[in-house]
């Protein structure tokens, strides 16, 4: 499941007779989150965080879309086109494609080449496979392409099928190096603000940091124990407890590590603020469109359980960064 926030900017330029356009639209997914962590943790958002939005914005509880699977992929391209995966053609995260009989990945692309990652198939992306148009398509389709699109996330499926095929770029993070990457499809795969925020090594730092709790332990009490059986412990623990160590982790360990940690969505918000600036977001005529999708939440979910102490934790962060 997916929770999705539509948060627009609007700075009114124009005459009072014209139509006021907002100058930005940050569309927002949070990935695996289920719609009772807005009530489970409500006593202990902060005022500017979850809460804002609930108390600010349209609180919409009725907008299902049925379609199966509901993996990353399929849900993206779903929220983003108000279509199925029967119309869109993104059927799962990967499938066998009926014609070559081939295993597919959904945003597989044999035709582009990777930029600033790993050179095999896996980061040789672009949203091909994807059937229909996104609103973020239509756009800047709408604006003769003056409008700006751009797609970040850990997951590369994730910041492609969003920012649309029409997007001036995506990134997503490679565990093979601790950059986040895109592909030769984009006309600017690897401009030099992204070049900077990948040399300082933020990531690195994150998870030299660890992980413990942002709370007391005893006032988790919509958790469970902080160690039962259905937990998956990192390969190098002994028990999924906090307070959590990885200084001592080797590079590429810390890179896989990043994305099963609440410091991946850190990052991910921090590359979305580096896009702004350095692509000057919501500052020109047209309105821009910034496309995030936080991925850390569905790894930490699949590994630990909605029920755990680290999901809490992990939300109670997450609301201190939408805040910021």
């Amino acid at each position: 499941m997916l929770l999705v926030a539509m948060t627009v900017f609007t700075a009114c330029t124009r005459k009072s007779a014209d139509v006021e356009r907002p100058k930005i639209v940050i569309g927002l997914v949070v990935d695996q989150m289920r719609w009772d962590y807005l009530y489970r943790y409500y006593d202990r958002y902060s005022n500017n965080g979850f809460k804002r939005l609930l108390r600010n914005g349209y609180d919409c509880r009725q907008t299902y879309i049925n379609y199966l699977p509901s993996y990353t992929a399929p849900g993206h391209a779903c929220i983003y086109t108000g279509s199925v995966p029967a119309i869109h053609g993104i059927a799962g995260n990967e499938w066998i494609d009926n014609i070559s009989g081939r295993h597919t990945y959904c945003v597989a692309d044999t035709a582009v080449r990777s930029v600033g990652g790993d050179t095999g198939s896996h980061e040789s992306m672009s949203p091909a496979n994807l059937l229909t148009t996104t609103v973020t398509d239509e756009l800047r389709l709408a604006t003769n392409f003056r409008s700006r699109v751009y797609g970040v996330s850990l997951k590369d499926r994730s910041s492609i099928l969003p920012a649309g095929h029409l997007a001036n770029g995506a990134y997503w993070y490679s565990e093979k190096n601790g950059n986040f990457v895109s592909s030769t499809y984009y006309k600017n795969p690897n401009p030099a603000w992204l070049q900077a925020f990948n040399a300082r090594r933020d990531g690195d730092r994150l998870v030299k940091e660890g992980w413990s709790l942002l709370y007391d332990a005893s006032t988790y009490s919509q958790s469970t124990a902080d160690s039962t059986g259905y937990e998956g412990p990192f390969k190098w623990e002994k028990a999924p407890v906090f307070p959590r160590r990885f200084d001592t982790l080797k590079d590429e360990a810390r890179y896989s590590l990043l994305k099963s940690l609440p410091a991946g969505n850190t990052l991910t918000l921090m590359l979305a603020k580096a896009c702004l600036e350095g692509e000057n977001l919501g500052k020109e005529e047209y309105t821009d469109f910034l496309a995030i999708s936080l991925s850390a939440t569905d790894y930490i979910g699949h590994r630990f359980a909605p029920n755990s102490m680290e999901m809490e934790d992990t939300y109670l962060r997450l609301d201190k960064e939408i805040a910021d």
